[in-house]
């Protein structure tokens, strides 16, 4: 088993959005775990347009730390895209990304450290007690089921975006070229020494969140439709199944028909129209449905061929 008994230098990314409250505690705490783990701290912000004193703050920070590095990007990209601008910055011998809000607790970074040390190419955080309420857990867990179920990833409740992955890892995932970021999904693709550890959710220090229904929807489609034709498979398998129950319906229909004109038989034909107007209604429907998914894929198709950069930095600490 590979060991790193090396000191090491860990870079921490983690994107801001109007965490003024938070970024200094954020700092003095994760400063604290590095200083515990044993590593040289490179500290990363990642600013996705905020409109508050976030930037301000980490600029202080860096006036008094010069391990502080900082990008600040022209408009809100979006929290995947501002974890990947961070990494494209992160010069340590391994990566931790986590969120501002101090909800992944930093004194987990010396276990990580400790795992990464003793081998781990990856270690990857869930969440015992996400701290959400009943709704917005069932939501949560359905998500991830069908994403896994989808892509075939490995992806079980909880999994989040805190996580260490070492150097190499990071040049793999750097050099992906998906214009949508998943990167849950990419990291547990990659495959390599992956490792896991539990940990409750604290309480957001500061302000309010950030993630909505809406993020966690656009954050589905992105696991379902990079990572698999499951749903193009779908759709397939429920035509078929359509088209066999339909041609039952004719036989019978036009066995009914023979039966009658030759005399045979005197059942009444149907009258027609409730039947004709439901099988319309429900054949348009699952054609509706497969140019919906079919659009979903031909729609990423044309993001990923315009090339256009997931991010734009505004200033950063390099310049």
């Amino acid at each position: 088993m590979m060991t790193r008994s090396v000191r090491g230098k860990i870079s921490v990314v983690t994107p801001v959005l109007n965490e003024e409250g938070n970024v200094e505690v954020l700092y003095n705490e994760v400063k604290k775990s590095c200083g515990s783990a044993g590593v040289d701290l490179e500290m990363i912000f990642v600013d996705d347009g905020s409109t508050d004193r976030s930037l301000e703050i980490i600029k202080r920070l860096r006036s008094d730390d010069p391990g502080v590095q900082f990008i600040s990007l022209s408009r809100n990209f979006g929290h995947q895209n501002a974890f990947f601008a961070g990494l494209t910055r992160a010069t340590g011998d391994a990566v931790i990304t986590m969120d501002a809000d101090l909800q992944h607790p930093p004194y987990l970074i010396p276990k990580m450290v400790d795992m990464w040390r003793s081998g781990a190419e990856v270690v990857y955080t869930t969440k015992s007690d996400a701290n959400i309420d009943q709704v917005k857990s069932v939501i949560v867990r359905f998500a991830y089921w069908f994403i896994s179920r989808v892509s075939g990833l490995k992806l079980g409740f909880g999994q989040s975006d805190y996580r260490l992955i070492d150097r190499k890892v990071l040049k793999v995932i750097l050099d992906m070229p998906e214009y949508h970021k998943f990167l849950r999904g990419q990291i547990s693709w990659i495959g390599f020494r992956q490792e896991g550890v539990s940990y409750n959710v604290e309480k957001r220090h500061s302000g309010v969140p950030k993630y909505s229904y809406k993020s966690l929807y656009s954050l589905a489609l992105d696991g379902i439709f990079s990572f698999g034709r499951y749903p193009l498979h779908l759709v397939m398998v429920f035509s078929v199944i359509v088209l066999g129950f339909s041609s039952l319906y004719i036989f019978a229909i036009l066995s009914i028909w023979l039966l009658k004109i030759s005399g045979i038989v005197h059942i009444p034909m149907p009258p027609g129209w409730t039947t004709l107007s439901m099988g319309m209604f429900f054949l348009g429907s699952i054609q509706l449905i497969a140019i919906g998914i079919l659009s979903e894929y031909v729609g990423r198709v044309f993001d990923q061929a315009k090339g256009r950069p997931v991010f734009i930095v505004r200033e950063s600490s390099e310049e």
